[in-house]
């Protein structure tokens, strides 16, 4: 009798997990505005009543969907403005790391990139504050960059802006490239390279006294 708390708060755990993987799946074809709590219902083969033990709405569910997809996002992005390497080392890497990650991640992506701008706000504002609080911290680690050295606060925050938006836009246009496609993924490559080329040599000459002083 012991182990019945823990069985039972196991077994609700993989009921949860089972309704944002079939919200995920349905999210696919959808946006979440659009979404249906009995279609997810449906899809987990529970009780529309049970719903409730899980998430307070649909909405909230798109929430934890937000903390679920931009979780498997956080680690690549901190990878991809690591300091290790020279520049066109760093961009490779960036991009090899971003393809990976839409390959295991497809669905998380798609996810991310559709409800960003979507239509319903608790969802949007989740997004928003999970992005901000990943370019404050890619803001830290490109301080610790010798590149850095004498750039601002302000400055280092809109680098990191600038890191973490081109690494969504990227993972977007893969998203639409077919896997099948090697031509078409050659291509989002090359257009990757030379947007974060053009970020990374923008970074490498804001502070010759045109950047950074225009700004002011």
């Amino acid at each position: 009798m012991s182990h019945t708390p823990g069985i039972r708060q196991a077994r609700k755990q993989k009921t949860r997990q089972a309704l944002l993987d079939a919200a995920l799946e349905l999210l696919e074809g959808q946006s979440l505005s659009s979404l249906g709590l009995r279609e997810v219902t449906r899809a987990v083969g529970i009780a529309p009543t049970a719903f409730y033990r899980h998430f307070r709405s649909v909405e909230d569910l798109g929430v934890a969907l937000v903390e679920e997809a931009l979780g498997s996002l956080h680690p690549m992005i901190r990878t991809t403005v690591s300091p290790a390497g020279e520049g066109e080392e760093r961009i490779a890497r960036a991009i090899e790391l971003i393809a990976g990650h839409v390959d295991a991640h497809p669905a998380h992506v798609r996810f991310i990139a559709r409800e960003r701008h979507g239509g319903v706000r608790p969802v949007r504002e989740a997004i928003q504050e999970q992005l901000a609080r990943f370019t404050a911290e890619v803001g830290e680690a490109l301080a610790g960059d010798a590149e850095s050295a004498g750039w601002s606060e302000e400055d280092l925050l809109m680098l990191a802006q600038l890191y973490v938006d081109q690494m969504l836009i990227v993972a977007s246009l893969y998203l639409e490239a077919p896997a099948s496609s090697p031509e078409a993924r050659e291509r989002v490559s090359k257009v990757a390279a030379r947007q974060l080329r053009l970020i990374h040599v923008g970074r490498r000459h804001w502070l010759d006294g045109t950047g950074a002083a225009g700004g002011r």
